[in-house]
């Protein structure tokens, strides 16, 4: 997943710094969630389609399977609290 929002964001000729200013979020975290080193969460990743206009059908199956265990866990989550 890092790689396809890496060439989405260059794909649309956008900067880090500008995803990072639409995300609330720092640049170098864009660059840590793009080379893989932290993981995207479902709100992110949520936005992270709103700003490249990409729908969760044009997602694969295992991101859509990622997204899917991001949402369940952080469902179980709230619960247990």
């Amino acid at each position: 997943m890092n790689a396809r929002l890496r060439n989405a964001r260059k794909r649309l000729g956008l900067s880090q710094e500008y995803v990072a200013r639409q995300m609330c979020l720092s640049r170098p975290t864009i660059s840590a969630i793009e080379s893989g080193q932290r993981k995207v969460t479902a709100e992110e990743l949520a936005r992270f389609s709103q700003i490249y206009g990409v729908t969760i059908e044009e997602l694969s199956d295992t991101d859509k399977r990622e997204v899917m265990n991001l949402i369940d866990f952080k469902r179980r989550y709230k619960n247990s609290r």
